[in-house]
């Protein structure tokens, strides 16, 4: 019998979709139960889903790459979407994708599957990917083609006598992964209304640690990639995990977005992410020092760009081989030291030191040390003036006045700041 391989999370959805995929599509289902540091026990996620029907189940340890290919390159191009997200469930669905079609053509299956709405984010993500891989492969989302609420799918558990702990307690929809944190629904559907206590998993609240004394971390770059916690080298993920334990004690990652989603919708969401905020901002630190001020002004842009690439479910795209291309360029010589300072939910810049470091000691200090040539400003200060003086001469004086703080157009006036005490 043809097969289906499925993405498997071990929830309802996931659980409900073997038997019913069995059901409608006559499908034997391959349950892949993909870690990307979901903090789960995965083996008991892998045997619940043969209990219920799956032919096989697998276990793919997805943590390595998902750092050294997807979190790493994010974070070098310092892609944080609408200025606030750091993308981490985003990051990880093309390589979910990725993963679901290798298995897909290990296992000789026709199609694969996944347990998005049609509502969110990720179905566009998954489906873009995957027909980017595997044009060939089917694929099926049970979420989005049946018609069954919760409540509907709680009892059709029940009537096939699933082994799956369900219940209505819980109000939020929760995804994580080592980058991240995601949680959404509930109350925190009204933009008003301030997240509860029970919304946070990672972090501590911050005003309830006075007592808590600043803790200093010093992370170490090579070519915009953290190699080093204190010294000490570890695995990327090791690394992260360490700092989202760290910084989360602080309170530090609290993300409260009102999100403009790909499918046209406003969404309120709440993330978590200690690990990002703290490699984000060390990382824009020592970029600071080491990249010239156009390439800072130019890579904000890229930034911008790549965050919206991989929000929109673009990874497998030949504008993301030319974004990264770039960001790799600047990143050569991104290679040193920050050190951070986590206090109350803050994360400071209080150190930073490189080997390709830009700033000039010489040039920076007032003291007696000064080398910067102060006459040479005068010239500067001359031909920098130039154009705007030149047009004003033969444009805007003549054939406009100033009155006061106004500006008399002809046409109306428009207020002009030329006295900032005035204001």
């Amino acid at each position: 019998m043809p097969s289906v391989v499925l993405a498997y999370s071990g929830g309802l959805d996931t659980s409900v979709a073997i038997r019913w995929i069995k059901e409608k599509y006559d499908l034997d289902v391959i349950a892949v139960t993909i870690d990307v540091g979901n903090e789960r026990n995965m083996q008991e996620i892998a045997d619940r889903a043969t209990q219920i029907g799956a032919i096989k189940s697998m276990i793919v340890d997805g943590r390595e790459d998902f750092v050294r290919y997807f979190v790493w390159p994010a974070l070098q191009a310092g892609a944080i979407y609408e200025g606030q997200y750091p993308l981490a469930t985003a990051l990880a669905r093309p390589l979910i994708a990725r993963l679901l079609v290798e298995v897909a053509r290990q296992e000789g299956a026709v199609a694969v599957a996944h347990g998005c709405t049609g509502k969110g984010n990720d179905q566009v993500r998954f489906d873009v990917s995957i027909n980017t891989l595997a044009p060939d492969l089917k694929i099926i989302a049970p979420v989005r083609e049946w018609s069954m609420t919760r409540d509907n799918e709680i009892a059709y558990a029940a009537e096939h006598n699933m082994p799956i702990k369900v219940s209505n307690a819980s109000p939020y929809s929760v995804d994580q992964n080592l980058w991240g944190r995601s949680i959404e629904c509930g109350i925190l559907e009204d933009p008003w209304a301030e997240p509860p206590a029970d919304v946070f998993a990672w972090t501590s609240d911050p005003d309830t640690m006075d007592a808590l004394e600043p803790k200093y971390y010093e992370i170490s770059f090579q070519n915009g990639i953290p190699v080093a916690l204190n010294g000490e080298e570890m695995p990327g993920y090791v690394l992260i995990e360490t700092l989202n334990s760290e910084a989360g004690k602080y309170g530090i990652g609290r993300i409260d977005h009102i999100e403009n989603r790909l499918v046209g919708i406003k969404s309120r969401e709440i993330y978590e992410a200690p690990a990002a905020v703290v490699l984000h901002t060390a990382h824009s630190a020592l970029e600071s020092l080491t990249l010239s001020r156009e390439q800072i002004r130019f890579k904000e842009t890229i930034a911008s760009e790549y965050a919206r690439l991989i929000y929109n479910g673009q990874w497998y795209s030949a504008l993301h081989q030319d974004l990264a291309a770039y960001v790799q360029s600047t990143q050569r010589f991104v290679s040193g030291t920050v050190r951070v300072k986590l206090s109350r939910g803050r994360c400071q810049i209080v150190g930073r030191k490189s080997d390709h470091s830009l700033y000039d000691h010489g040039l920076a200090t007032y003291d007696s040390g000064d080398q910067f040539d102060h006459n040479a400003a005068l010239g500067f200060i001359k031909l920098w003036a130039l154009p705007l003086s030149t047009q004003a001469q033969a444009q805007l004086l003549p054939s406009i006045g100033f009155e006061g703080n106004l500006l008399n157009t002809g046409e109306g006036k428009v207020q002009i700041s030329t006295n900032p005490r005035s204001e």
